[in-house]
Parts: C-alpha cells; structure tokens; sequence
C-alpha cells in the first residue's frame, strides 16, 4: 500500500493554542518510571536475549526439527544424544555456556552425546556477531574450530576484523589463508544459512539448544542440560 502524500497547507491561520496546563505530579513520577523501564529493557536486550527460559520443550508445531548440518562438531556422529546449539559469538549468555556449562557437559558424558555448533548471529545487536560466525568457519577449514571458538569467546570484546585476524595466528591458523577467506566473505551465505536454518525452527535469540529436537532456550544451568540428557538416554538405550 503506497504512502499517502501529505495533505495541502490549510490557507487559514489556526487558533492560538490554550496555555499548557500544568502537569501533576503523579503524572511527571509515571512517566519517569516509564522512561527508565525502557531504558533498561533496553540495556539488557543489548546484552543478548530477554526472553524467559524454556526448558527441554519441543520445538514449536509445524517446524521442522533441527539438523547438525555440516557444521562444526564433538563426539561422534553415532552418539545417542545431539545436542545442537545456535549461538552468537558476541552474545554474553552464548560465553556463559561455552565456558562453564559445555565443558562440564563434554567431561560427564564424553562419546555419548554429540555437540554441534550453528550460527545464529544477532546482527541488529551485535555488529561484529556476523563476521566474527565467517571467521569461525575460516578457521573450521583449517580443523581448527574449537580452540578458535574458545579464543573468540574468551576475548568477545575484541571481534573487530583486524582482531579476528589476530586470534587466528593466536591458536596457530596459517594466516595468510585465514585472511584470504575471510577477506573473500566466502562463508557468508553459509552463516545465513544457519540463521535461516534457526528461524524455521523456531529459534528466536541466543543461546538457543536442541537436545534430540528438544528445545532447551537460554543459558541454562547444568542441572537442566543434565535431566534432558538423561531422560534421552534412558529412552533411546542403555549407557555406553
């Protein structure tokens, strides 16, 4: 629907306005309190996602269920359990579980659950998110995913692209490569992918998780990432 164009000056002088009346004080206190609710759902859904936690729900009806794809992954493609997580690396909440949570699961359930790693960059919040996803899969090119994606976590401050440049040589990627591929945008469309990947499944923000297509949103603690797994081991097959 096109827009209307605006309506003609009016030849005619308007009326002087009435004077203002004063505005109570009750009114004055509301709208203060107003502006500053804003102001800090505004901060904090700068920091990364608002929205409440889910826990080990299915995913939304009609989506389809999440696929690892050809992305990043630990544990072996047999596992009973495959938990795949669409992340953000400049998304506070998305470090949190890379650095305490994923670690404590990796060393409690070893070969029996896979870990899969999407992208889903919040781009309107997090200008670097998009180029620092690329990098990552430049440096999954060079077998070396993880200790990058551990790098970029640790100093999610520092996600500009000369940065990104540094930590590659950081964790030992043969950087004239590194940069030639970044440079190139070459794993641009596949970090859209993801996003559009996400959406249809109903991701929303980060961290968003897949526990065997059981959705788990947010940084979860442990103890929930524990309670989805083992009901899925349980279900699917003994213990290994």
């Amino acid at each position: 629907m096109p827009e209307p164009e605006p309506e003609p000056p009016s030849s005619v002088a308007p009326p002087p306005a009435a004077p203002a009346a004063p505005r109570p004080a009750g009114s004055r206190q509301a709208a203060f309190v107003l502006v500053a609710l804003v102001a800090f759902m505004v901060g904090f859904l700068a920091r990364g996602w608002i929205a409440p936690p889910q826990r080990g729900r299915g995913p939304a009806p009609g989506a389809p269920a999440a696929r690892a794809d050809d992305d990043p992954s630990r544990g072996p493609a047999d596992a009973l359990v495959t938990v795949v997580e669409f992340s953000d690396f400049q998304c506070p909440f998305c470090r949190t579980f890379s650095e305490g949570t994923l670690p404590a699961l990796v060393a409690a359930y070893g070969d029996r659950v896979r870990f899969v790693y999407r992208d889903f960059p919040l781009a309107a919040l997090h200008p670097d998110a998009q180029k620092a996803a690329e990098a990552a899969q430049c440096a999954f090119a060079q077998g070396m995913f993880w200790p990058y994606h551990d790098r970029l976590f640790r100093f999610q401050r520092a996600l500009d692209v000369a940065a990104l440049k540094e930590h590659a040589r950081a964790v030992g990627l043969n950087g004239a490569v590194f940069d030639a591929c970044l440079d190139s945008g070459r794993y641009a469309r596949e970090v859209l992918d993801d996003v559009a990947d996400g959406r249809a499944y109903g991701v929303t923000g980060t961290p968003t998780f897949f526990i065997n297509d059981r959705m788990v949103v947010g940084a979860q603690p442990f103890a929930v990432f524990q309670q989805v797994i083992e009901e899925e081991l349980a279900r699917l097959g003994p213990r290994r």
